[in-house]
């Protein structure tokens, strides 16, 4: 067996019977599927069992523990020489894992992961959190796959290793958020070749509602300091960007009250640019991602979705960023103590 494929799952019946479906259509076969329940109160075992017939596939359910110990638990059950790691809400192209073959045996390497993209299916609302997560006047492009990044970290939605290096290694440690992240960290710091594949794409449908991409993000910024804690001098300025963004939004908000304020109790045209000035960077951000989301999507409505899910994406990301930053190294808190909400939750 050359390919195991694991999959953790929580409450996800529907997305795991369009991943199973899409793996069956893969023109690559020397594959098996391992479908790792959560402790799921919706669990996908029937769906699962559809694809019996078709598939070479294990289903296991457990305890809940969160994603990274379940992609454990299945990489301990597994017998392929590569590991693939895939998040429940992807759909994979009928060429993936030929893609992934030929990049092993053209250039191999010890570990790899692919960029994710939008299916024509996906909701407006998809289109959009995907455009403002890989675009680069959100993120700078470095969740767009590029090639020219020096060192590629792939992640959990779309990552494969060797099992022998997944299991020396000890996989996915026991952090809340960022697992994937520390776990790409500590494959490269180990010495071992990681590559990102640029055919080995999926497509990735997200959240599905601004409400949970927010909460999303927020553990994105989150993470982020702990892993700084955990690997010393990862963090780069890109990583800033976000919530330098969210304290300069914050910032020029203020400014504006502050003029309006002041118009009550003097002059109004003498403090009108003060009310109104702060607010032409953030039209001109806005206008800027709703043209270059609308061209992408071929979609003005895309664009107009793009702009607040853009802003979502930064904020969110920004406040999560500053919450760990003042619990962690001004309070000095236990990343496991500082943040004791569930998984998935």
């Amino acid at each position: 067996m050359k390919y195991s494929i694991i999959v953790p799952v929580y409450n996800r019946p529907d997305e795991v019977d369009e991943l199973l479906d899409s793996l069956t259509r893969q023109a690559y076969s020397n594959f098996e599927v391992i479908i790792v329940e959560d402790g799921s109160d919706t669990p996908c075992k029937e769906v699962c069992d559809k694809y019996l017939d078709r598939l070479n596939l294990q289903y296991y359910l457990k305890k809940n523990s969160g994603p990274g110990q379940s992609r454990n638990y299945g990489a301990e059950r597994a017998k392929g020489e590569y590991l693939i790691i895939l998040d429940s809400d992807v759909v994979l192209p009928g060429n993936y894992l030929n893609a992934v073959d030929e990049e092993l045996t053209d250039n191999p390497c010890d570990a790899f992961g692919g960029a994710d993209a939008s299916h024509s299916s996906f909701t407006d609302v998809q289109k959009a959190i995907s455009y403002s997560m890989t675009s680069f006047f959100t993120t700078g492009g470095i969740r767009g796959g590029k090639k020219k990044l020096d060192k590629f970290y792939p992640r959990s939605y779309n990552m494969g290793i060797r099992r022998e290096i997944y299991l020396k290694l000890g996989g996915f440690s026991k952090m809340r958020f960022g697992e994937d992240i520390d776990f790409s960290y500590r494959i490269v710091e180990a010495g071992y070749k990681c590559r990102l594949f640029p055919k080995a794409w999926v497509w990735h449908k997200r959240r599905t509602d601004l409400k949970k991409f927010f909460r999303q993000v927020y553990n994105s910024g989150i993470a982020r300091i702990n892993l700084e804690k955990r690997h010393p001098g990862t963090m780069k300025l890109v990583h800033l960007l976000p919530m330098v963004f969210t304290v300069g939004v914050i910032c020029l908000i203020l400014v504006s009250m502050a003029g309006r304020l002041l118009m009550h109790y003097d002059d109004v045209h003498r403090w009108y640019w003060l009310c109104a000035a702060p607010w032409l960077p953030i039209l001109l951000y806005s206008l800027i991602i709703f043209i270059d989301s609308s061209i992408q999507n071929k979609s003005v409505k895309i664009g107009f979705i793009s702009i607040a899910s853009s802003f979502t994406q930064l904020m969110g990301y920004g406040f999560g960023f500053l919450e760990a930053w003042w619990k962690r190294c001004v309070c000095r808190k236990d990343e496991f103590q500082a943040f004791e909400k569930t998984f998935y939750k």
